[in-house]
């Protein structure tokens, strides 16, 4: 007897906690329904019979959209579109992170001189460049004075800046594969540069890189806009737009392109800046 209560007293524990886990195991209100009614009220229910209006609208919890999206700064829609293609997103940032890093480990063995090394590192403009894919007959501007070494170098710096600056635009296919990428950039090194070569012309230089995954066209539509301040640059003025190498229209895969644009003395490169490329539009500050 005293054999058989030892044994019963032993066989609970192990039971309950079998039940225990199976309980834990049954995602919490994995019934539950919620969405949205055309008088623009949110339900959730345990089961559809309990939707409380006709032409529900069902939609994950996660989607809910605001109650009153009208008192928002800007459009619910603006919001969500901007989350997805903001590059400080960190959903976005993974990518761009793989990048840097890929970027900074092939500077470790290469000593001073880095830039084709580390351009083949990461995969980018500058690998494109270094190969010769891509390259047009186009040359850089004469009066700049830029040697193939500049050009590469000024890759590097639009992709290396990307890190503390991060500005890309990223076009994909409908699959979601990237198939043209446009990264903008400050280099203090290449304004100097610039004012000595071209004299009297902007002061605020902002570079461009255009690398494509597929063939692509690419078009320089680029607007600044800061304030009250919007300003698409005339791109047959070099004092305002020029390319350093490729040009514009249908680049191969792999093809590159490298530019720039000056901007209005008024447009402050340590405050935020909206950038629209055709129909996309990041928001980025280029000298944090």
């Amino acid at each position: 007897m005293r054999h058989l209560a030892a044994t019963l007293r032993s066989r609970p524990l192990p039971v309950l906690v079998l039940s225990l886990g199976a309980l834990l195991s049954v995602p919490a209100g994995a019934a539950s329904i919620s969405g949205v009614c055309p008088d623009g009220s949110i339900f959730i229910v345990q089961d559809r019979a309990r939707i409380p209006c006709e032409r529900a609208r069902e939609v994950a919890p996660s989607d809910v959209p605001p109650l009153r999206p009208e008192y928002l700064p800007r459009p619910y829609t603006w919001q969500v579109y901007r989350e997805g293609t903001n590059p400080n997103n960190p959903y976005n940032l993974i990518d761009a992170a793989r990048r840097v890093r890929a970027v900074r480990e092939g500077a470790a063995g290469t000593g001073p001189n880095v830039a084709q090394p580390q351009a083949a590192a990461v995969g980018g403009p500058g690998a494109a460049l270094r190969s010769g894919a891509g390259r047009s007959a186009m040359a850089p501007a004469h009066a700049l004075a830029l040697s193939s070494d500049d050009v590469r170098d000024l890759f590097l710096i639009v992709e290396l800046s990307q890190r503390a600056a991060p500005c890309r635009f990223v076009k994909e296919d409908a699959s979601g594969e990237a198939t043209l990428e446009v990264s903008c950039a400050h280099s203090s090194a290449f304004e100097a540069r610039f004012g000595q070569g071209l004299p009297g012309r902007g002061r605020r230089v902002v570079l461009f890189s255009v690398l494509a995954h597929r063939p692509e066209s690419f078009h320089p539509n680029f607007t600044f806009v800061q304030d009250h301040e919007t300003f698409s640059p005339a791109v047959d003025d070099p004092a305002q737009f020029g390319f350093l190498e490729g040009r514009a229209g249908a680049l191969p895969a792999q093809g590159v392109a490298l530019g720039y644009v000056t901007l209005p003395d008024r447009m402050d490169l340590d405050r935020s800046l909206d950038l629209y490329w055709n129909d996309r539009r990041i928001e980025a500050v280029l000298e944090p």
